[in-house]
C-alpha cells in the first residue's frame, strides 16, 4: 500500500466547501492534503469538461464561475497538495502516533483507492491530524413506472453530461422533480440548445411565503432564481407546479411521459393526466447528504425538515467527534454560495484548533458567521418547502407494484410491499435481507429512499441511503484486492474494531 505521507489537515472532497476549507487552513499555515474522486477541482457545482473537449468557454456553464476561479487561483498558489482521482473508502482513528511523526501529528487515516473509475489499482493512505469531510450530496430518486426506460436521467446528471461532456441527454427534454436545481437544468439545457417543453414540479412555490422574513433577507437567492426562470418563461416553456412525471412511456427509449397534479401528500388528482411527447426525462426529487464517512465514525446526525439526514456541526463546524470537521452539503443541503462559507468558516476554525486559538473571531470570521446563518435559515425554508409527500407511494400513488425500484436487484415495489405486509419487515435493512433491495453495485444509494418509504409507510427519511445514520464500513466501492494490500494496524486494533 502506498501512502501520501502526513499532513495537518485531509480534506475530503474538492467542491465549494472543502476547497473553500482547504484554502482557508493552508493561508493558516497549515499542510493541506485535498482528496476528491475527479480529476480536476470543484466538485459537482464547478465541474468542468476535459481539455481535449476544446471548450472555449466552460465558465458559461456555471453560476457564479468567478468565486470558484479565484478560490483556484489561491489554491495554486499555495503549498497545498491536490490528490485527484482518490476515492476516499473509509476513515480511522489510529490510537497510536505514526512512528517518527510525533504524538500529536497523525490521528487519522484517509483511506482511498486510486483510479479513474473508483476501482482503483492499488490503495493509498493518507493521514492527518485533523479531518474535513466535504463529501456533497446525491440526488434523491423516487421511482414511477417507466423510469428503467433509456432516456430517464437523473436531473443532475443531465447537468453534469452537459458541464463535463458537453452533450446533451436528448433534443426535447422534460425536466421534473422538486427543488430548485429543476430551475437550473432547465435552463442550463436550453441555453445548450435542447428543447424543454415542461419544467414539472412536485412542491407548490408558495410554499416560500410561508418565511418572507426569510426570503427578504435572502434577495441573491431570489435574484439567482429569477435569473433561471426568465429564459424559460421567454422561451414559452411550461411551468407545472404541483405537478409529478407519473409514467414514462416508450419501448427501445423514453417517447413521452404522463404528467398529473398532485393533491397536498403528493397524491396524483384522478382524471388530471396529459402526455407530454419528449425523447429523454431529467428528474430529481431533491439532494440528500453524502455522510456515510461521518456516520462510520460516529458522528451525530440531524434531520432536515425534507426527511433526510445530516451531520451535526457547532459553530466552527466541527463534528460530535474530536478531530472531525464538516462543511457544505453534509450539514444540510444548501447551494454553492454557503458551502462556500462554511468551508472557510471550518478552514479557520481548524487552523485555530492546531496553531492555538487567537485572541478572538476576527472581522472576517463575525462576517461569515452572519452570512452563514442568513443562507442556513434559507436553506431550512427550501428543505421544507420541496419535503416530499406520503402520497406518491400509498394508495393511489403512482409507484404501481409492478415498477422496478431497485435496478441493480431488479426487485420491483410488488415485492417490497409483500416482504413489508406478510413477511414482517420494519424497515429497510429488513427489506434488503428478505429482498435485497440496495444490495447491488449502487450500495442502496438509488433506491434506498424508495425502499425506506415503503418499509416505514412515510416521507423519503433518514433510513434512507445515502442520507442514512447507519454505520457503514465502506462508503465507495473497493476491490478485494485493495483490501488485501492494506498494512496492518501498528496498534493492532482501530476504533470502531
Amino acid at each position: 500500500m502506498r501512502s501520501s505521507g502526513a499532513y495537518d489537515v485531509v480534506v475530503v472532497g474538492a467542491g465549494p466547501a472543502g476547497l473553500a476549507g482547504a484554502v482557508a487552513a493552508a493561508e493558516r499555515g497549515l499542510s493541506v492534503a485535498l482528496l476528491d474522486g475527479d480529476a480536476g477541482l470543484g466538485g459537482q457545482f464547478y465541474r468542468q469538461p476535459a481539455a481535449s473537449l476544446g471548450a472555449a468557454r466552460p465558465e458559461a456553464l456555471h453560476h457564479d464561475w468567478a468565486a470558484f476561479d479565484g478560490l483556484r487561483r489561491r489554491w495554486e498558489a499555495s503549498d497545498g497538495v491536490h490528490l485527484p482521482r482518490h476515492h476516499v473508502w473509509t476513515v480511522v482513528s489510529e490510537r497510536t502516533a505514526v512512528p517518527g511523526a510525533g504524538a500529536d501529528r497523525a490521528s487519522w487515516a484517509v483511506h482511498a483507492v486510486t483510479g479513474s473509475d473508483g476501482e482503483g489499482d492499488r490503495p493509498v493512505v493518507v493521514r492527518g491530524r485533523a479531518v474535513l469531510l466535504a463529501t456533497g450530496a446525491a440526488e434523491r430518486q423516487l421511482p414511477f413506472p417507466g423510469w428503467t426506460l433509456p432516456g430517464v436521467i437523473g436531473a443532475g446528471g443531465a447537468q453534469a453530461m452537459l458541464k463535463s461532456g458537453l452533450v446533451l441527454p436528448g433534443g426535447r427534454i422534460v425536466v421534473a422533480g422538486s427543488g430548485p436545481l429543476l430551475l437550473a437544468v432547465a435552463s442550463s439545457l436550453l441555453a445548450a440548445g435542447a428543447e424543454v417543453p415542461a419544467v414539472v414540479e412536485a412542491a407548490g412555490y408558495l410554499r416560500y411565503l410561508r418565511r418572507p422574513g426569510v426570503l427578504a433577507a435572502g434577495p441573491g437567492k431570489l435574484a439567482e432564481a429569477f435569473g433561471h426562470m426568465a429564459p424559460l418563461a421567454l422561451r414559452g416553456v411550461r411551468p407545472y407546479a404541483r405537478h409529478a412525471v407519473v409514467r414514462a412511456h416508450g419501448t427501445e427509449r423514453v417517447e413521452a411521459v404522463t404528467v398529473a397534479r398532485l393533491d397536498g401528500d403528493w397524491r396524483p388528482v384522478p382524471g388530471t393526466g396529459r402526455r407530454i411527447a419528449c425523447d429523454a426525462v431529467a428528474v430529481g426529487h431533491g439532494l440528500v447528504p453524502r455522510i456515510d464517512l461521518g456516520t462510520a465514525l460516529g458522528c451525530a446526525v440531524r434531520t432536515t425538515p425534507d426527511g433526510a439526514s445530516a451531520l451535526v456541526v457547532d459553530a466552527g463546524q466541527r463534528t460530535t467527534v474530536a478531530g472531525l470537521w464538516s462543511a457544505g452539503e453534509t450539514v444540510g443541503v444548501g447551494g454553492a454560495r454557503l458551502a462556500l462559507v462554511e468551508g472557510e468558516l471550518s478552514g479557520v476554525a481548524i487552523a485555530a484548533r492546531l496553531r492555538g486559538p487567537t485572541a478572538g473571531p476576527s472581522a472576517r470570521t463575525r462576517t461569515l458567521l452572519r452570512v452563514r446563518a442568513r443562507l442556513r435559515a434559507f436553506a431550512t425554508l427550501m428543505a421544507a418547502a420541496h419535503a416530499p409527500g406520503e402520497g406518491w407511494h400509498g394508495p393511489g400513488g403512482w409507484l404501481d407494484d409492478a415498477t422496478e425500484v431497485c435496478r441493480c436487484e431488479e426487485v420491483d415495489a410488488g415485492r417490497v410491499r409483500e416482504a413489508v405486509e406478510e413477511l414482517g419487515a420494519g424497515d429497510a435493512r429488513s427489506v434488503k435481507l428478505l429482498t435485497r433491495a440496495g444490495m447491488g453495485w449502487c450500495q442502496g444509494r438509488v433506491c434506498g429512499p424508495a425502499v425506506a418509504c415503503l418499509a416505514r409507510g412515510g416521507a423519503a427519511s433518514e433510513a434512507a441511503l445515502p442520507g442514512s445514520p447507519e454505520r457503514r464500513p465502506l462508503a465507495v466501492p473497493v476491490t478485494l484486492g485493495a483490501l488485501a494490500g492494506l498494512e496492518a494496524d501498528p496498534a493492532g486494533t482501530r476504533d470502531g474494531d
